[in-house]
């Protein structure tokens, strides 16, 4: 593969905060620690304390979690975490089905070589990656499905609640047997797990256990312990609420938007197939659609009893994370990056500190065949991220022997009624009305004929046209970016090395995007556009 680069603005596919993010506006310092630049890490390395007793637990738990787990850099990754001198790095994700869009990928692999990079200038301290299984989310919808070969494959299936605990049923059963193209790790993992979450553990340990990849569930009741002064706070004195709305006012300000809105108490209740908002209603605490109800004294009780009952939501989950883990910082896609930022003041009233929030790496691959296309039509990488009716329209009439446009003569046209309607001034000033809506019409036929030129040269060049639309709706299926539609898949079955490749061209402190085309040339070589 090759790769090249260019600026995310040219892409047009990230939000206005996002982009002033990387330009590190002023306007936008008060809403983060520190840039990610990795001199800044120093800094961050002195300042992140992290206790001994919480380290316990945390190995403690990893331990649990896996349970059989045989020597190599998974299992000496966890027990690095005991000193004080091991920091975590960390992606998060939700439990795709087969891995779901390639991002998705693209977050691990941006964070194992996050913390690879800091080994490399930071060698008197120990790094870990570490994925996140949001396994307490409830929105299966999303999760339930993927896209290979152009067809969407789905689980059907009637189970409610945090997905982590789903069984694998007969729906999910029987569409594994049906697929044939599965390599056997990805069956093995939905055949031999007992829930979803096993499954996401089974094979996402598979593709990254060999560079030392730690998978959290945070859906962990030793560990929700850690939170419980948090998780009382939030529940009975709503700061969080507070908090991020006056974030959000100054996010607003700015002229920016919000995607993040907190509730008056950020946690649901997850028992036994559900997970539903908590909310106070005339001094009584109760699950909205269910009957259960607390009072104050009752709560603080389950509170206590089991934290593990007590999921958080998106305004939350961040600030759990970074209470139970050595972490420094999170990688994530642009609404997630940006949606930190709304947060900031919620870390500093728990004084909980804030980590580096970086962009994952953006991926744009372009096959052997589309690469030639790309090659022959001459196309700019910028320019595969534009419209597709505005792209054909640029490449007609860059291409044509002439300006279609027809410049020259809509300003010798022009000329001609301008020297008419002086000598219509000099004959009848009364005809110059009538002069200038005969140039007006003029104008108007002359750029019907101009729109008529530009259609029969296109008709000309149908060949180039064509292809530009094939490019289009390869990279971007269904007018969506190929990293949020694709499945890993439909590269690693034809070259098994296929993630493996992906280290040698990800750099997880540059975030501009990355464009690998596949070639027909061995090895890879490399540019900057």
């Amino acid at each position: 593969m090759i790769k090249s680069t260019l600026d995310p603005a040219c892409t047009g596919l990230f939000s206005p905060l996002f982009l002033d993010y990387l330009k590190q506006k002023d306007s936008l310092k008060d809403f983060y620690h520190e840039y990610p630049k990795i001199e800044n890490f120093e800094k961050m390395l002195k300042e992140r304390v992290f206790g001994a007793e919480k380290r316990e637990v945390l190995v403690r738990r990893l331990w649990a979690q896996y349970g059989e787990l045989e020597d190599g850099p998974v299992s000496r990754n966890i027990q690095s975490l005991i000193q004080g001198n091991t920091f975590t790095v960390t992606t998060g994700h939700q439990l795709n089905l087969m891995t779901g869009p390639l991002y998705f990928i693209y977050k691990i692999v941006s964070t194992i070589r996050l913390a690879e990079e800091l080994k490399e200038h930071y060698p008197d301290y120990s790094f870990v990656p570490v994925y996140w299984m949001a396994s307490e989310d409830h929105d299966f919808a999303e999760i339930n499905h993927f896209l290979f070969d152009g067809k969407k494959y789905v689980w059907e299936t009637d189970q409610k609640g945090p997905v982590g605990e789903f069984y694998l049923d007969k729906g999910i059963q029987e569409l594994v047997s049906e697929l044939d193209f599965l390599p056997g790790f990805l069956k093995e993992a939905y055949q031999k797990g007992k829930q979803l979450k096993d499954a996401v553990r089974k094979y996402v340990h598979h593709l990254f256990s060999h560079k030392g990849l730690v998978i959290l569930d945070g859906n962990d009741k030793a560990l929700k312990q850690l939170f419980i002064p948090v998780i009382k706070d939030d529940v009975f004195h709503q700061n969080a609420n507070e908090l991020v709305n006056a974030s959000n006012v100054s996010l607003e300000k700015l002229g920016y938007k919000t995607q993040v809105f907190p509730r008056e108490i950020n946690f649901f209740y997850m028992k036994n197939g559900l997970r539903e908002r908590i909310i106070r209603s005339n001094g009584v605490f109760e699950v909205i659609n269910q009957e259960i109800r607390w009072q104050e004294d009752e709560l603080l009780e389950e509170i206590e009893n089991f934290p593990d009952r007590f999921s958080p939501n998106v305004v939350m989950r961040p600030l759990y994370q970074e209470t139970i883990l050595p972490n420094l910082a999170y990688l994530g896609g642009p609404a997630e990056v940006a949606y930190w930022f709304q947060l900031k003041k919620i870390f500093d009233f728990y004084k909980v500190g804030f980590p580096f929030v970086l962009p994952r790496n953006f991926v744009l691959i372009t096959p052997v065949n589309i690469t030639r296309k790309i090659r022959k039509l001459g196309l700019s990488p910028c320019d595969l991220f534009k419209d597709v009716d505005l792209l054909r329209k640029q490449f007609v009439k860059t291409t044509s022997s002439f300006d279609l446009d027809l410049p020259d003569e809509k300003s010798r046209l022009s000329g001609m009624f301008d020297e008419l309607y002086d000598k219509a001034g000099g004959v009848d000033k009364t005809l110059q009305t009538s002069v200038k809506a005969a140039g007006t019409r003029a104008q108007k036929t002359l750029q019907q004929v101009a729109e008529k030129f530009r259609k029969a040269e296109e008709k000309k060049k149908s060949t180039e046209v064509r292809r530009l639309y094939e490019i289009k709706e390869t990279l971007f299926p269904g007018n969506t970016p190929q990293e949020r539609k694709l499945n890993f898949l439909q590269f690693y079955l034809e070259d098994d090395t296929f993630i493996d490749k992906l280290y040698r061209f990800f750099d997880p402190l540059d975030f501009n995007f990355i464009i690998l085309s596949q070639d027909e040339i061995k090895g890879g070589a490399q540019k900057t556009l």
